[in-house]
């Protein structure tokens, strides 16, 4: 199925520049809000105690807040609606001082006067845990960051590499920046969210620079730019289709989901937009501004197949026993 059907190539790289401008106020944006804003992280990296609290009716959350703070227990916790007006989350930084009392039992004496309720979720995190975790996740993320240079380096070119990393930084950048406006708690389904991110946007990247590699063998006497205008034309179709079904996918889940995975699909439907627009108008760039030559990189292709021709010619001659 084509959605563009045209054959004559999209000036992208005239606008590169322009696409490069605004990528990098928003990267540079996105670190000065997590730096000024912080991230809000969740138990699982901050440890703590979560208390998910259900309401046969409308939740009395001012009475809530009241009981909560006098308790010993509770004391400073942070009580809020979760996605309705008959549920509430209570959140705390310490949890439970004894390790064999269950904290429900607690919270049921607490929330006894504001009426019928039931607890559905306690989750419970140590401040050391919640450190381990945090520094376990981001080097899950450099970790795959590094693997992903690795292979896109022996894949394709170091070039194309670095190009690949850099648009992947630039996807994460953004989506933090995002994640610290607008408070999105940081947990372990967000890390889920962002190594998704990682490997939806690589993959994109990967289908656009392997069209430009087949354009590199095959059209020649093209500047790179030409080429890569050509490629990146050629795969419009695909990349918009993709990401267009993705994208209402997410969106459904964002939409419709409940509010337990709304962190999640959020980190999502960013990282859709976003990685789609970088493998495009940065990714591909970024081949041109690392000084990628098309006339070095076919002449170096040329001598390897001239290599692999003479290898093919001296076992030839081996196996006949002319060697």
């Amino acid at each position: 199925m084509e959605f563009f059907k045209r054959t004559d190539p999209i000036a992208f790289m005239f606008q590169s520049m322009r696409f490069g401008v605004l990528s990098l106020i928003l990267v540079v944006s996105s670190w000065v809000i997590v730096t000024f804003n912080g991230l809000n992280y969740g138990i699982d990296f901050a440890g703590g105690t979560l208390i998910q609290v259900k309401y046969k009716g409308d939740a009395p959350l001012e009475e809530v807040r009241t009981l909560v703070n006098a308790s010993e227990q509770f004391s400073g916790a942070q009580v809020n609606y979760f996605g309705s007006d008959d549920e509430i989350i209570i959140k705390t930084k310490t949890s439970s001082k004894v390790v064999g009392e269950d904290i429900s039992d607690q919270a049921r004496e607490v929330l006894k006067p504001t009426g019928n309720f039931e607890i559905r979720r306690v989750d419970m995190v140590g401040p050391k845990i919640g450190d381990e975790l945090r520094e376990k996740g981001l080097m899950a993320m450099l970790l795959a960051i590094v693997g992903i240079l690795a292979y896109v380096s022996f894949r394709f070119e170091w070039r194309f590499g670095l190009a690949s990393v850099l648009a992947l930084v630039h996807d994460v950048s953004i989506t933090m920046g995002l994640l610290s406006l607008f408070r999105i708690e940081i947990n372990l389904d967000i890390l889920a969210a962002l190594l998704t991110l990682l490997g939806y946007s690589l993959n994109d990247t990967i289908i656009v620079f392997d069209r430009i590699r087949e354009g590199l063998h095959k059209l020649k006497n093209m500047e790179l730019s030409s080429i890569i205008d050509t490629s990146v034309t050629l795969t419009l179709s695909r990349t918009t289709l993709t990401s267009l079904t993705t994208f209402f996918v997410v969106l459904s889940l964002y939409l419709f989901g409940g509010e337990i995975i709304k962190g999640f699909s959020f980190t999502l439907l960013v990282g859709i937009i976003v990685g789609t627009y970088s493998s495009i108008f940065i990714a591909s760039p970024l081949l041109i501004w690392l000084k990628l030559s098309a006339s070095e990189y076919q002449a170096r292709e040329a001598k390897k197949l001239q290599r692999e021709k003479e290898k093919e010619r001296m076992r030839a001659m081996y196996e006949k026993g002319t060697l």
